[in-house]
């Protein structure tokens, strides 16, 4: 196993030292990826890359810290429940999509009933 300082882990999964920071602090970062040097240095395993990629790559998809915190605070999930988490997360996309949809046709229809703003808006 290799073990890395936080400039090291920082640069390769392109983060602040103050984001991994916060995020041992709130145990996003498990005591598994730390390891204590002589001098009392942190030491991170090289396995923190991948498991901080795949934090990443959950925030993009929506996904909370507090989300990440209580799945990671489960020590292991049954397939069942990743499957359920999963699917709730895809249904608040598909309402947030029809919300914005809802609202691109909104638009439109303002643009299409020729409204003039000069008098005010609203008024023709």
């Amino acid at each position: 196993m290799i073990n890395m300082k936080i400039s090291e882990v920082a640069k390769m999964v392109n983060l602040p030292i103050s984001t991994i920071r916060y995020y041992e602090k709130i145990g996003i970062i498990t005591n598994d990826y730390i390891r204590r040097d002589q001098n009392n240095y942190r030491d991170y395993a090289s396995e923190i890359i991948a498991y901080l990629e795949v934090v990443k790559k959950c925030l993009s998809m929506g996904f909370s810290i507090n989300d990440i915190k209580a799945i990671i605070s489960r020590n292991g999930m049954s397939k069942d429940d990743q499957t359920h988490i999963i699917k709730e997360k895809i249904s608040e996309i598909e309402k947030a999509q029809k919300k914005l949809e809802d609202s691109k046709r909104n638009l439109y229809d303002v643009l299409e009933s020729d409204i003039i703003c000069e008098d005010g808006f609203g008024k023709y």
